[in-house]
């Protein structure tokens, strides 16, 4: 079977979709299996010049926005590259975002397309302050569920709360499955280690739907009373210099440290100790399921797909988003009891390991995949 993996960022993207897709060649061999990755190079912009149309509706109802327009232009690159780039053909094409899905559909119309929703780019843009709830980005953005709906063949996304989210935008959420992502186990080692002071650390781009707010507040408070820790904060973002003004005034610079960008976080996130991130929304949350594999403790907000991964007070501890007070007492309790912090980080892990491993994700994808196998001649 001829599978094209479509993404629509370069796998060395960090985070969601591109810490697993990569990962999938090895457990699609030959001779049953052939896969393909393809993704859009950051170069690429600007070069699509044909008219678009969606089936669904009218997208020229939102154009006067600057942000419709930027998503439309990167829509007809994607196409552009498509055709530049792809001429053989496939039995199968799995889509990994939204404008990859219906470029594919519209370069090869007669192959089945699967895609999967990985995340909400519109949500990500109201909780970043960016676009405003029912204004001409959000019912476009929404809008294009529908389309992708009446374009594909079958529609993924990677928890439930997120597919409940998706319901009404589209008129069959029953046909929505859902699967998770998967991580191979090879990438993350826990080391056994003990620190004096517990090391917290937290990994995501710097926006405000991440919450960071949140835990500097939650921070500060443990400072107040007397806890010693040190915060490990790796990625960059347009809020960094926000967040490194925000420690100052909080009196918790010296507490924490800023790492920037860094291409492969797991390599040394099994030295730290409880991995905490109040997200505003989360769809899914690899990086929960990552840092379980790495054997910390986990700290999160109660919600999307994060409260999936976390049964409070069992493999984790799950507070409400926005609330640095409870955020500190649930800090407080793994930072003060490490035993219970080491009962937390295991059962994390076992859970992790029994349902984000990269075996049972591809298990399930070969399933669904198999169902739209071609016939033999």
């Amino acid at each position: 079977m001829r599978l094209l993996q479509a993404l629509f960022f370069p796998p060395e993207q960090p985070g969601g979709v591109s810490s697993m897709i990569p990962y999938l060649q090895d457990r699609f061999n030959p001779p049953h299996w052939e896969m393909e990755l393809f993704s859009l190079p950051k170069r690429i912009r600007g070069k699509g010049s044909e008219p678009v149309k969606f089936h669904t509706f009218d997208w020229h109802e939102f154009e006067e926005s600057p942000i419709v327009q930027k998503y439309v232009q990167t829509y007809r690159d994607y196409l552009w590259w498509t055709k530049l780039r792809l001429q053989r053909p496939f039995d199968l094409i799995h889509a990994h975002h939204p404008i990859v899905g219906m470029a594919m559909k519209e370069v090869f119309p007669e192959t089945p397309v699967i895609q999967s929703i990985h995340s909400s780019y519109e949500r990500e843009l109201i909780l970043n302050g960016r676009i405003k709830p029912d204004g001409l980005e959000h019912r476009f953005l929404t809008s294009l569920y529908r389309e992708l709906e009446h374009r594909t063949d079958l529609m993924l996304t990677v928890s439930r709360s997120f597919r409940d989210y998706l319901s009404p935008y589209v008129n069959h959420p029953e046909k929505i499955g859902v699967i998770p992502n998967g991580f191979d186990e090879k990438r993350f080692k826990p080391v056994p280690h003990e620190n004096e002071v517990a090391q917290l650390v937290t990994v995501c781009r710097l926006v405000p739907a991440k919450g960071l707010d949140t835990l500097l507040e939650a921070c500060a408070e443990l400072k107040n009373r007397g806890l010693p820790y040190v915060l490990h904060i790796i990625g960059d973002g347009p809020i960094r210099k926000e967040l490194e003004e925000l420690a100052q005034r909080l009196g918790i610079y010296n507490e924490t440290i800023f790492y920037g960008y860094t291409l492969h976080p797991e390599e040394f996130m099994p030295f730290f100790d409880i991995f905490v991130l109040p997200s505003r929304a989360e769809a899914f949350g690899s990086v929960f399921a990552e840092a379980a594999l790495c054997s910390l403790a986990l700290v999160g907000s109660d919600v999307g797909g994060i409260a999936e991964q976390i049964e409070n007070g069992s493999n984790g501890l799950l507070v409400p988003p926005e609330e640095p007070i409870l955020l500190a007492d649930a800090l407080e309790k793994v930072i003060g009891d490490p035993d219970y912090r080491y009962q937390l980080a295991r059962s994390g892990s076992e859970y992790a390991k029994n349902h984000y491993s990269l075996n049972r994700v591809v298990h399930e994808l070969k399933k669904v995949y198999l169902q739209f196998q071609p016939m033999k001649e």
